[in-house]
């Protein structure tokens, strides 16, 4: 049997709160624990289409992402192979899903859709938050959502290796984009609204 190519993806917005979940998902993911060769983790963020060539390449593909299942917000779920277009599109959250979608859409009309697929969504809390951050419900499946993918690429014998520092990893986003660094120096509520600009919008009722 030939070695798989494994996709690990990451997907969603970092600036609109919960939205990023995915992509925080990913990070952690990348800074705690190494793969294979035969393993790319990918920072999918919100490239939608353009991430086509890479999907269909994956045997088996793991996607990280926020999605609107209609439960109660920070629940976290799990959803294999087929049935997975079915809840990107039931309730679109942002432009980005509507791109995942065509990206399997595309794949499986190309005959080269995964073998193997599994969506590790969360519930969102919060979305419109512009600059905002993961909320404490969400950011608490980070671990669980790893764990579950960990065990599912080892039902493949697929085995990540932590690593024994986070600074080993090299970086997948620009070091102001990692939680850390986002949550510590990002401009507070009152120096930044979040929801519009105020300033822009009392200019636009003037």
């Amino acid at each position: 049997m030939s070695t798989p190519n494994v996709l690990i993806l990451g997907i969603g917005n970092l600036l609109w709160a919960d939205e990023g979940f995915g992509v925080r998902a990913l990070e952690y993911l990348h800074a705690h624990y190494s793969f294979p060769p035969n393993v790319t983790v990918l920072d999918g963020g919100t490239q939608g289409i353009y991430l086509v060539q890479y999907v269909e390449e994956a045997d088996i593909l793991v996607v990280f992402d926020a999605v609107d299942y209609g439960l109660p917000p920070g629940t976290l779920k799990q959803v294999l192979d087929n049935e997975v277009p079915r809840f990107m599109g039931a309730k679109k959250m942002s432009l980005h899903q509507t791109g995942f979608q065509e990206v399997l859409a595309m794949a499986q009309l190309l005959d080269r859709y995964p073998d193997n697929l599994l969506l590790i969504g969360v519930q969102p809390v919060e979305l419109d938050d512009f600059g905002g951050s993961l909320r404490p419900q969400v950011k608490v499946q980070i671990e669980p959502a790893i764990q579950i993918a960990l065990d599912y690429l080892a039902r493949f014998g697929i085995a990540a290796t932590p690593r024994t520092t986070e600074s080993s990893a090299e970086p997948l986003a620009p070091t102001a984009l990692h939680l850390h660094d986002y949550e510590t120096y990002r401009p507070s509520e009152t120096e930044a609204c979040r929801i519009g600009d105020e300033r822009w919008l009392q200019r636009l009722v003037s």
